[in-house]
C-alpha cells in the first residue's frame, strides 16, 4: 500500500495547488528570486497562515535589516497579525552571531530556538549571507545538513530564502527537497510576476511557469489552467440532451435546441448581434438551471438595458437567482486568474449555462498567445465536465469579405457548435445573416438565415435563396431571377 505524504498547507490556494496539497512536513525548501520578487512576503504569509492552523513558527534572519522595519512592511498586508508575534511566531536575528562566531554557532543557536519554541516551521532568511561566510561549498552543505537534520527530527519544515539564482547542480539544490523560484519580467510595458517549482523531490507538482501577483492580501498564485485541468474534474453527462437557445426558430433548425453541455461559438463582426444572440440564450435560464453572463465589455447596467430592449427583464431574473452577471474590464487581470474566476462563479452559483462575451478579451490578457489553444481547451473541457452549456462570442475583424479568422487553431476540437454571422448587402439594403456551420453529433438545417432584431427579441427566417456568394457579404443574384 502506497503511503501518502503528510502536507503542510501554505494557505496560499494557488501555491498549494501547484504543490499538490502543500509542502511536505519535515522537508526543506529553497525559495529563490531576485530582490523584490516576493520571497519575504511568501515566507511570512505562509508563516502567519501556519499559525492560524495551529502551528508554531521560528523566523531566523541572517540579514542586517531590523525586525521593526520588516514589521512596518508586513503591517500593510491583510495576513499580518501582530498579536501572534512573540508568541506563536518568534523572530530571531542571527546576523551578529554569524558575523562574530560563524556558521556553526548559528546552527547551535537555531537548534536551541527550535526546541525551545517547539517550532513546526523554520524560515531562514538570508542563505546568500550564510554562503558568503562559508569558506568552502562543503561548509554551506554542512550548514544546511545540520539544520535539516535537527528540524527533520523535530518534524519541522524548513524554508531557506536566497536572493541569488542557484543552479540545479549547486550544492544547495542537491541538499534540499524542493526549490521554489519567484521571478519578474517585462512583457511589453507590463511587469509580470511568475512562480516556478524547479524541484519537488518525492512529490508530484504542477510544472512550468505560473503567473502570480502581490496585492494587499499578499502573494496570489494563478496556476496555468491547462496544467490544473490537464484532466477534467469529471466526465460530464453521457446522454444527449437538448437545451433551448432562447430563439424558437433556431431551436427548430437544430432539431430541438443546442446539445446540452456543449460549447457554441458565435463568430461575426462588430455590431452584427452576437451579444444580442447571447442575451437570448441567457434569457432561457431558470432558477433550477441558472445562467451566468461573464463579460468584458458590457457593464451589468448596460447589459440590463440591452436585454430590456429585446424584451427580457434581467433585473427580475437576477432577483430570483436565475441569472448572475460578472463583469471585468480587459485592462487588468492575468489570463489564468480570469479563467479561474469564471470557474469559481460556476461552482458557487450552480450555473448550468454561461455566455462568455467575448473570447477575444482572453487573448488581450495572454502574455504568451501561443498557449491560448491549450487554455481554451482546458477551460471549455472543464465546463463540459461540469455539464455547463456554453455560448461564447468572437469578433471577426472584417465587416465584409470572405476571410474568416478563428480565435485559435484546431478550433473544431475546442467548440462543439459553430454559428457564423455576417453583414450582407443585397437589394440596396444591409442585412444580417446567420449560418450554422457545425453542430456536433447532431443533424441541422444548413439554410442561410436572415436575423431580425426587434423589441420582441430575435427572429430568424430563411432568406438569400435567390443569390450566390452570400457569405462573402457582397452576393450576386442568381441568373434569371
Amino acid at each position: 500500500m502506497v503511503e501518502s505524504l503528510k502536507r503542510l498547507a501554505s494557505g496560499i490556494e494557488g501555491l498549494d495547488a501547484l504543490l499538490k496539497g502543500g509542502l511536505i512536513v519535515g522537508a526543506s525548501y529553497i525559495v529563490q528570486g531576485r530582490p523584490g520578487s516576493g520571497k519575504t512576503i511568501l515566507a511570512n504569509q505562509l508563516a502567519f497562515n501556519h499559525v492560524a492552523q495551529g502551528g508554531r513558527v521560528l523566523v531566523a534572519t541572517l540579514l542586517s535589516e531590523s525586525h521593526e522595519r520588516l514589521f512596518q512592511y508586513l503591517a500593510t498586508l491583510s495576513f499580518f497579525d501582530p498579536g501572534v508575534v512573540g508568541a506563536q511566531i518568534q523572530f530571531v536575528s542571527a546576523f551578529d552571531t554569524l558575523e562574530s562566531e560563524g556558521l556553526d554557532q548559528v546552527v547551535k543557536l537555531l537548534r536551541g530556538e527550535i526546541s525551545h519554541h517547539q517550532a513546526s516551521l523554520l524560515i531562514v532568511d538570508g542563505l546568500l549571507t550564510a554562503k558568503s561566510r562559508a569558506e568552502t561549498p562543503l561548509d554551506t552543505k554542512k550548514f544546511i545538513a545540520a539544520l535539516q537534520s535537527h528540524a527533520g527530527f523535530a518534524g519541522c519544515t524548513v524554508l531557506f530564502l536566497t536572493s541569488s539564482r542557484l543552479e540545479e547542480g549547486s550544492p544547495e539544490h542537491t541538499m534540499v527537497d524542493g526549490v521554489i523560484e519567484l521571478g519578474e519580467a517585462l512583457m511589453g510595458s507590463r511587469s509580470v510576476r511568475t512562480v516556478q517549482l524547479r524541484k519537488t523531490r518525492g512529490s508530484g507538482a504542477l510544472s512550468g511557469l505560473h503567473e502570480c501577483e502581490i496585492n494587499n492580501d499578499g502573494l496570489q498564485v494563478f496556476p496555468r489552467l491547462e496544467s490544473l485541468y490537464s484532466h477534467p474534474s469529471g466526465l460530464g453527462s453521457g446522454e444527449l440532451s437538448r437545451i433551448g437557445s432562447g430563439i424558437k426558430a433556431l431551436d427548430e433548425l437544430l432539431g430541438g435546441g443546442l446539445p446540452g453541455g456543449s460549447v457554441t461559438l458565435v463568430m461575426g463582426p462588430s455590431g452584427i448581434g452576437k451579444t444580442s444572440l447571447g442575451v437570448s440564450f441567457l434569457a432561457a435560464s431558470s432558477v433550477k438551471e441558472p445562467g451566468l453572463h461573464f463579460g468584458f465589455y458590457e457593464t451589468p447596467q448596460r447589459l440590463r438595458v440591452k436585454a430590456s430592449a429585446l424584451g427580457h427583464d434581467f433585473t427580475a431574473m437576477e432577483r430570483s437567482g436565475a441569472l448572475h452577471l460578472a463583469w471585468q474590464p480587459t485592462t487588468e487581470g492575468a489570463l489564468d486568474e480570469v479563467g479561474a474566476r469564471l470557474l469559481r462563479q460556476v461552482q458557487a452559483h450552480g450555473i448550468r449555462r454561461v455566455l462568455i462575451d467575448s473570447l477575444g478579451a482572453f487573448t488581450r490578457l495572454a502574455n504568451h498567445p501561443a498557449r491560448l489553444n491549450e487554455f481554451f481547451r482546458a477551460l471549455t473541457g472543464e465546463l463540459r465536465a461540469r455539464d455547463v452549456s456554453v455560448m461564447a462570442t468572437w469578433e471577426m475583424r472584417d465587416i465584409f469579405g470572405s476571410e474568416i479568422n478563428a480565435p485559435a487553431p484546431d478550433l473544431s476540437s475546442i467548440v462543439d457548435n459553430l454559428l457564423l454571422m455576417r453583414f450582407v448587402e443585397l437589394d440596396a439594403q444591409l442585412r444580417r445573416l446567420l449560418s450554422i456551420l457545425k453542430v456536433r453529433d447532431s443533424d441541422y438545417d444548413p439554410a442561410l438565415l436572415e436575423v431580425i432584431i426587434s423589441e420582441h427579441g430575435i427572429d430568424l427566417k430563411k432568406a438569400f435563396t435567390q443569390a450566390t456568394a452570400v457569405l462573402s457579404g457582397t452576393p450576386a443574384p442568381v441568373a434569371g431571377t
